[in-house]
């Protein structure tokens, strides 16, 4: 039997006008501004205005890693906020932007799939509202106004051997890792090594998912370290006097942008740092603002829960205040028969017993999930291979740590699939079990954060860090940033920093490459591994697909 692709489906939908959208959650169309009949931003006057009301119930939705065989995760998170609002509750789902880099590289887009989707999905997994231009803008002019800086004069005795601010693109180019810059002569500055992340690795971004106003975005922006003096001392974005241009640059970019879901039900699709290499949530002003006029507010967070889950615990909530009600862990028979061995090709068969051994993959996060005080529900994302069989080998196994796991048909029937795991989850946020807590405390030196992580996470035997990022740590710790959470940057494929381990590893090390200091984020990013701030593209890169059919449409998106 032939399905209709991502796109196919997101092309033939019935999408309302996004004033209708909004007025379903109580925002007047004096509040939208559009971008189109389709989408539109949320206006500060409006976030303003229900500051004061009760938040809804926070569900988050995670993964176990994520294997070649597909997991479903955003397409869940759609799936769950549709069924929730199919069985009467005032549901609304917040998710992430997408990437160009990814889009047109390996993972693809991040609009759901199936039956389960945000639309438009094709402006959604290419320009959108504009956000990612503005993040890269607003970083680009702060990366100019530092060589201009040096190049004029240098009066804030700026060490050209020590700047720490690198430039972004949102592609994935791995010829741009490392570069050098200013050559050509006197009239080009001076010659100096750097190099390009991608746009979502920028601490703009995360500033941006992190700000709660605009005013917040600005001081943030300020305490942006940017390099170093002769003497260490730190050179920040304000001292360059960039911050308010910046803030100028992502003053609209700062606004929730409102999409429907295919069953016409409100999503906010706001920021989108990457979860292997920032902290993986979408924005906290969307996610505080639907809290407000949503009972029920569906987010995720980025990769697995070894990532997405751990930062957006231990970072977002921590920052933001907030707290999940219920943790839903995607899985899908498919994966766990990967985990349990089986080759790509060979996933069609029945396995049952490659099922079982698999499953140590689910049962770490669940473990993991739990030790944050939270209750977790699986949902197994069905596909139409999967046997009775294998699905209930997987019902057992969670069952037996203390879980229940719920198959869910969201990708194939829309809300209609999702319906028993709406109920089901609506319940436990219902009954306030949850007793939230990070996993570490503020105060808890920083080496000892990453061990915490490496240790409880992960399950890693150690951390290896040489001496000059153990004294890098303590000198943060002295210039009081000791109290920020760190932010691992790893490989999302394993709990290992190896992509090749799977399942559910032990007695394995972590070593730490480098690193860096968000001051305007407020977090340590930790670099893993072989884990890359840019990424490359694959050998056969999506690109290679994507194009316009003679109707003028777009082909090859997914």
């Amino acid at each position: 039997m032939s399905y209709k692709t991502d796109i196919e489906i997101a092309r033939e939908a019935n999408k309302k006008p996004i004033q209708e959208i909004g007025a379903k959650i109580g925002i007047e169309s004096a509040d939208l501004l559009p971008y189109g009949h389709d989408k539109a931003k949320v206006s500060q006057e409006f976030i303003n205005s229900v500051q004061g009301k009760e938040d809804g119930k926070l569900i988050l939705v995670t993964a176990i890693n994520p294997t070649p065989a597909g997991e479903g995760k955003t397409t869940t998170t759609v799936g769950l906020g549709d069924g929730l609002n199919r069985i009467g509750k005032n549901a609304m789902i917040c998710i992430r932007e997408a990437s160009l880099g990814p889009n047109f590289g390996m993972k693809g887009g991040a609009a759901g799939g199936g039956y389960a989707q945000v639309v438009p999905m094709e402006e959604m997994n290419l320009h959108f509202t504009g956000d990612f231009h503005a993040i890269t803008s607003a970083h680009s002019l702060l990366s100019a106004m530092i060589d201009n800086h040096i190049y004029w004069g240098n009066e804030c005795e700026i060490d050209v051997r020590r700047v720490a601010w690198r430039r972004v693109v949102d592609m994935n180019d791995r010829a741009l890792r490392q570069i050098t810059a200013s050559l050509g002569g006197v009239s080009n500055g001076f010659p100096r090594e750097t190099g390009f992340d991608i746009t979502v690795a920028s601490e703009v971004m995360a500033i941006l998912c992190l700000a709660t106003d605009l005013a917040d975005l600005e001081k943030r922006l300020g305490d942006i370290i940017v390099a170093y003096r002769r003497d260490k001392t730190p050179v920040y974005c304000r001292d360059i006097k960039a911050e308010g241009a910046m803030t100028v640059l992502l003053k609209d970019a700062m606004q929730p942008n409102l999409v429907q879901t295919l069953e016409n039900n409100p999503a906010f699709v706001h920021g989108g740092p990457f979860a292997n290499i920032a902290h993986g949530c979408n924005s906290v002003i969307a996610t505080q603002t639907a809290l407000k006029v949503a009972d029920y507010v569906v987010t995720e967070a980025g990769f697995g829960a070894d990532l997405g889950a751990e930062k957006f615990m231990n970072i977002k909530c921590r920052k933001a205040g907030i707290a999940p009600s219920v943790v839903v862990v995607v899985a899908t028979v498919r994966a766990m028969k990967m985990n349990g061995g089986v080759a790509k090709a060979d996933l069609g068969a029945e396995n049952v017993a490659a099922v079982q051994e698999g499953c140590a993959n689910l049962g770490r996060h669940i473990e993991n999930v739990k030790s944050f005080g939270v209750p977790v529900v699986v949902a197994i994302n069905h596909f139409v291979t999967d046997t009775d069989e294998e699905v209930q080998a997987v019902k057992d196994y969670v069952e037996a740590h203390g879980s229940e796991a719920i198959l869910s048909r969201h990708w194939e029937l829309g809300s209609e699939g999702s319906e028993e795991l709406a109920k089901r989850v609506a319940e436990i946020a219902d009954a306030d079990t949850a007793n939230f807590a990070p996993i570490y405390p503020d105060e808890m030196p920083l080496f000892e954060k990453i061990e915490t992580i490496a240790k409880r996470i992960y399950r890693a035997d150690e951390v290896l860090a040489d001496m000059k990022i153990r004294n890098q740590l303590r000198e943060w710790e002295e210039a009081g940033y000791g109290n920020l959470p760190v932010c691992m940057a790893k490989t999302q494929y394993s709990f290992s920093t190896d992509p090749n381990l799977r399942g559910a590893p032990v007695g394995h090390s972590v070593p730490v490459r480098e690193v860096r200091l968000s001051a305007g984020a407020g977090f340590i990013v930790v670099v893993c591994g072989e884990i890359m701030t840019m990424p490359g593209l694959p050998r056969k890169p999506a690109a290679e697909s994507i194009r316009l059919n003679e109707e003028g449409q777009i082909e090859g998106l997914f």
